[in-house]
């Protein structure tokens, strides 16, 4: 049984997540009106995988006699001006979530609730992955500059990313 803190706070996480996915659709949706489809592939692929953390959150949290409350998400950013930009604010952003499991870690630990304990080292492991992710993007476009080209052989790369679910295809 979680305590109501620990519920509260998994609840917080799992609208934090919701809004992860909703950032990064309309990072997604901001590459397709420049035509960066490889870029927004990435995002799409991002989208769904923050979608399927808020999920395990959501089921952890009625698994444990809890009850998923879901809170309004708001509105995120939809402009950038630049693929760097993007992607800057996508590893800020994964930055800024990493400090959010470590507040849950840390109560989890102060609360001795070892099973969220245990649950959420995942989420660590995870969010290490995350950072490194978004990181690299954002070296590959530093090297990139100014150069088309080399915009167009990151975009390409990052198109490579296979997503969890897949897209409808357009006609």
């Amino acid at each position: 049984m979680l305590t109501k803190n620990m519920e509260e706070a998994l609840n917080k996480q799992v609208n934090a997540e919701l809004y992860s996915a909703y950032l990064y659709l309309s990072m997604a949706a901001y590459f397709e009106s420049v035509d960066l489809k490889g870029c927004a592939t990435w995002m799409y692929a991002q989208t769904q995988e923050e979608m399927v953390h808020a999920m395990k959150i959501y089921e952890y949290i009625n698994e444990r006699g809890g009850r998923a409350i879901m809170d309004a998400i708001d509105a995120p950013k939809n402009e950038w001006g630049s693929a760097l930009e993007v992607f800057e604010h996508a590893y800020q952003h994964e930055q800024y979530v990493t400090s959010l499991i470590n507040d849950l870690m840390d109560l989890s630990i102060s609360e001795k609730d070892h099973a969220t304990r245990i649950f959420l080292q995942w989420f660590v492991t995870e969010q290490v992955e995350e950072e490194a992710s978004a990181s690299g993007v954002v070296e590959r476009l530093k090297l990139a500059g100014e150069s088309t080209g080399g915009l167009f052989m990151v975009d390409k790369e990052l198109g490579q990313r296979q997503l969890p679910i897949p897209l409808p295809q357009k006609k």
